[in-house]
């Protein structure tokens, strides 16, 4: 008797092991790239190859147990296309809804709600870089000194929703930026403050609940971008039941790979993904006071007069 129950018992626990050491699924995250406006290159597809912003988060995804999803299409924007990711990854330009620059198919205003459906309901939105330079309020990018306004709550909801808007950016410098939440994920070891060669970019209308996470040190730098305070570089707010998180960094190939970098962004698409917690109270009128006065406006140079060629000698 002892012997007939003994094979049963056994083949159980061998299948308890099997279930307890199964590996964990992987998050999907949708890395999302449409230009409409500029192409930065490090996002630009050569050749039909993943660009170095994707070679770099596949090997982050194959540490952390990331399953990325590379898009340039926004026509796929919809209730049900988004429902199979866990987060939603920015690094886009200009209007999503027209086909711009890169002639990539646009999203309806339909698939734009859908976004915002979506981390709503719980889910996580990463933006790098110019995800803040994305449906300006107004088509503000194409023009003069309107693009140096805030507008609050006029402000386009896409500005709202991520927490801020880029205005320009000077030549790339190294700047200093201060960590105002040393326990927030990924900035635990990143120290007081952190820098390095980048193109940084000079920001407006700040959504009044984000929580402020490093304000970089603008009246140390150079050019009229930013002649103004400090005000932040990267930031973590909610949206409903989900979570947004945003850095202005990620222009250059060797940002990408800089360990700092990487650091705080493995933590803030770990708290997006709701596998890290923090609390991330709104904390801009405490960390970066001066935040909503922009720089001046500088109006562009005059064309140069058109060359005109000599008269043939006689």
């Amino acid at each position: 008797m002892i012997k007939k129950l003994a094979a049963p018992l056994m083949l159980a626990s061998a299948a308890c092991v099997v279930a307890f050491s199964a590996p964990a699924p992987k998050h999907k995250i949708l890395f999302f790239t449409k230009s409409s406006g500029f192409e930065h290159s490090v996002i630009s597809w050569k050749n039909g190859q993943p660009s170095h912003a994707e070679k770099v988060l596949l090997e982050l995804g194959e540490k952390n147990g990331w399953e990325f999803e590379f898009s340039k299409d926004g026509s796929k924007f919809s209730r049900d296309y988004l429902a199979q990711f866990d987060a939603v990854f920015f690094y886009t330009t200009g209007d999503l809804c027209s086909e711009g620059t890169d002639k990539q198919p646009p999203m309806t205003m339909e698939g734009k709600q859908a976004l915002f459906d979506y981390v709503k309901s719980g889910k996580g939105f990463i933006g790098t870089h110019s995800a803040s330079d994305t449906f300006h309020t107004d088509n503000e990018s194409q023009k003069g000194p309107e693009r140096y306004l805030n507008h609050g709550d006029k402000a386009d909801a896409y500005v709202r929703f991520l927490g801020a808007e880029f205005i320009k950016h000077g030549k790339q410098q190294d700047a200093k930026n201060t960590v105002t939440d040393p326990k927030f994920p990924g900035f635990e070891k990143v120290g007081a403050t952190y820098g390095f060669m980048e193109e940084w970019y000079s920001l407006k209308d700040f959504t009044p609940d984000i929580h402020v996470l490093s304000v970089i040190d603008a009246p140390a730098m150079e050019g009229k971008e930013y002649e103004r305070p400090a005000y932040p570089s990267t930031w973590a707010r909610k949206e409903g039941n989900g979570r947004v998180w945003y850095t202005a960094m990620g222009h250059r190939e060797d940002v990408w790979t800089n360990p700092t970098f990487q650091e705080i962004l493995i933590g803030g698409v770990k708290w997006a993904l709701g596998d890290v917690q923090a609390d991330v109270y709104p904390n801009l009128a405490e960390t970066a006071p001066g935040a909503m006065t922009n720089p001046p406006y500088v109006a562009p140079p005059p064309p140069k007069p058109a060359k005109t060629e000599a008269a043939p000698a006689k």
